[in-house]
C-alpha cells in the first residue's frame, strides 16, 4: 500500500515558513527585505544585525569530546561556595571538595539518594548542568527527582526539557515544557519552547508560542525580543521593527532594540534617524568601538563630515588589532567615495594587516587596481576575495566584467553565473549574462 501510494511530500518549505530559506527572490512591498547589495551578510549567510547575540559569535568546539564535556563557563567558572568547616558525616564523602580536585566528585554521587532532598537536589542539578556541563548525569538526577515528586513538580519538568534540548532530543523536550506549562506559566518555559521550534525550523510555531506567553505576561520584553529575532531570521523587517518599537515602548533602555533599529534605519537610507539611535546608545553609557564606528558612518552619510572623522579617530583609539580591521575598511570606503584613491588603498592595506581574511577589503583593493590598469593583480585579489567569502557576489561580478574586458568570455560567463546564483536580483549580472548568451548564440559582441 505504501509502495503504490502516489502522494508525495514536498521537500522544500513554503516561502516565509523556514529559517533556512526564509523568503523568495521577490522583494515584498513595504516588507523591507534587505538586498545583498544594500545590507551585507555574515559568513554564515545571516543578515548583519546591530547586536551580537548569545551563541552567534561564540567559538565552536573542535572535537566531539570538547562539545560534550567542556563547560560553557569554563573561562569564568568558580566554585559555587566555599568549605563550610563542618565535620564530614558518613555517606557524604562524594561532596568533599579537595584542594586540587573537583568541587564535587560526580562519579561517587548517589543521585537516587540526593534526589529525595529537594534543596540539595536542585543545587546539585544546577552545578552539574551549568558548571560541569555533565548533561547525562544532570538528566539522571532530574529524572529521579521528578519521580520522587510523582511528576507533579513543574521545575523538574523544565530541567528535564533543558537536558533533552542539550542532547538534541527536541520532541522529548517539547513534551516536558508543555507539561510544565500546564502546571505553571513561566516566561523561561515559553522561551525554551520557542527555541525548540526554531531548532526544528518551525519559526511560525515559535512565534505563536511566544504570543501565547505574551497573553499570560503582557508587555514582557524578553518575549517581544524573541519574536523580533524570529522575524529578523525570516527577513520580515517590517514586523521586526514593529516588535522592537514595542520593546522600546516597554523598556526605552533596551540596548538590543536600540541597536537593531539603528542598523535597520541605516541600511534603509535613513542615516539621520540611525544617528539619533546611536547617540542614544552613547547616552546609555555604551562607549565601545562598534558604536563609534557606526556613529561615524551615520555621520558621513548624513553629511556631517567633521563629526564622522572625529568618530573614526575615537573608534581607532579604542580598537584592538582585530577590531581595527573593520574600521580601516570603512575609512577606505569613505576615502573611495571622496575620490582619495591613494588614501583608500592605504586604508584597505591597513585593514588586511589587521585581518588577512577580510574578503571585502580584497575586493575593494582589486577594484582600485582595475582603475589603475593593473589587470593581473586585480584578478588575483578578486579570486582571493571570492575564495574567502563565498556569499559575496561583488568579487564574482567584478571578475566577470574584468574577464569580459580582457576577452575571456568563457571565464566571464562562469563568474557571472556564480554572481547571479548568490544574488539573483542583481540586474547587472543578469544583463551581463544576457549579452554573453547572445554573443555565444549569434556571435554579436554587443548583445
Amino acid at each position: 500500500e505504501m509502495l503504490m501510494d502516489e502522494n508525495s511530500i514536498a521537500d522544500l518549505p513554503r516561502p516565509g515558513t523556514s529559517l533556512k530559506k526564509p523568503t523568495t527572490s521577490a522583494r515584498t512591498e513595504g516588507g523591507g527585505i534587505p538586498a545583498a547589495a544594500v545590507r551585507p551578510v555574515s559568513q554564515s549567510g545571516r543578515a548583519v544585525t546591530g547586536f551580537v547575540r548569545p551563541g552567534t559569535q561564540s567559538s565552536r568546539p573542535t572535537t566531539m569530546e570538547q562539545a560534550i564535556r567542556t563547560p560553557r563557563t569554563a573561562m569564568t567558572a568558580r566554585p559555587v561556595t566555599t568549605a563550610s568547616g563542618r565535620f564530614v558525616r558518613l555517606g557524604t564523602a562524594s561532596m568533599i571538595s579537595e584542594p586540587n580536585g573537583p568541587f564535587v566528585d560526580v562519579s561517587r554521587v548517589n543521585f537516587v539518594k540526593y534526589s529525595k532532598n529537594p534543596t540539595i537536589a536542585k543545587s546539585l542539578f544546577e552545578y552539574l548542568f551549568h558548571h560541569e556541563n555533565d548533561i547525562r548525569n544532570a538528566l539522571q538526577l532530574a529524572a529521579a527527582a521528578s519521580q520522587v515528586c510523582s511528576f507533579k513538580e513543574w521545575w523538574w519538568k523544565v530541567q528535564l526539557g533543558k537536558c533533552y534540548y542539550r542532547l538534541g532530543m527536541y520532541r522529548d523536550a517539547e513534551r516536558q515544557f508543555k507539561s510544565a506549562l500546564q502546571q505553571q506559566d513561566m516566561i523561561d518555559t515559553y522561551l525554551f519552547l520557542g527555541r525548540i521550534y526554531i531548532k526544528l525550523d518551525h519559526p511560525l510555531t515559535a512565534i505563536e508560542c511566544y504570543k501565547k506567553g505574551l497573553q499570560k505576561f503582557p508587555g514582557e520584553v524578553t518575549l517581544l525580543i524573541a519574536i523580533a529575532r524570529v522575524y529578523e531570521g525570516l527577513k520580515d523587517m517590517k514586523n521586526m521593527c514593529q516588535k522592537y518599537q514595542e520593546v522600546l515602548y516597554q523598556d526605552n533602555l533596551n540596548v538590543e532594540a536600540t541597536a537593531c533599529m539603528a542598523t535597520n534605519f541605516f541600511y534603509n537610507d535613513q542615516p539621520e534617524i540611525a544617528l539619533q539611535y546611536y547617540r542614544r546608545l552613547l547616552q546609555l553609557g555604551i562607549n565601545n568601538v562598534q558604536v563609534y564606528n557606526n556613529l561615524a558612518l551615520s555621520c558621513y552619510y548624513a553629511h556631517h563630515y567633521d563629526s564622522a572623522f572625529a568618530c573614526f579617530e575615537r573608534a581607532l583609539s579604542l580598537a584592538s588589532d582585530e577590531e581595527s580591521a573593520d574600521i580601516w575598511y570603512n575609512v577606505g570606503c569613505v576615502m573611495t567615495a571622496m575620490g582619495e584613491t591613494d588614501l583608500a588603498m592605504h586604508s584597505f592595506k591597513l585593514c588586511l594587516a589587521a585581518d588577512s581574511d577580510h574578503a571585502e577589503a580584497y575586493n575593494n583593493i582589486a577594484v582600485l587596481h582595475t582603475r589603475r590598469q593593473h589587470t593581473e593583480m586585480a584578478k588575483s585579489f578578486f579570486k582571493t576575495s571570492a575564495k574567502l567569502n563565498s556569499l559575496l557576489y561583488e568579487p564574482h561580478y567584478n571578475y566577470a566584467v574584468l574577464a569580459q574586458t580582457c576577452g575571456d568570455l568563457q571565464t566571464s560567463f562562469t563568474f557571472a553565473q556564480k554572481s547571479s546564483e548568490i544574488f539573483p536580483e542583481h540586474n547587472d549580472s543578469k544583463e551581463l549574462l544576457r549579452k554573453l548568451r547572445t554573443f555565444f548564440t549569434s556571435g554579436d559582441p554587443r548583445g
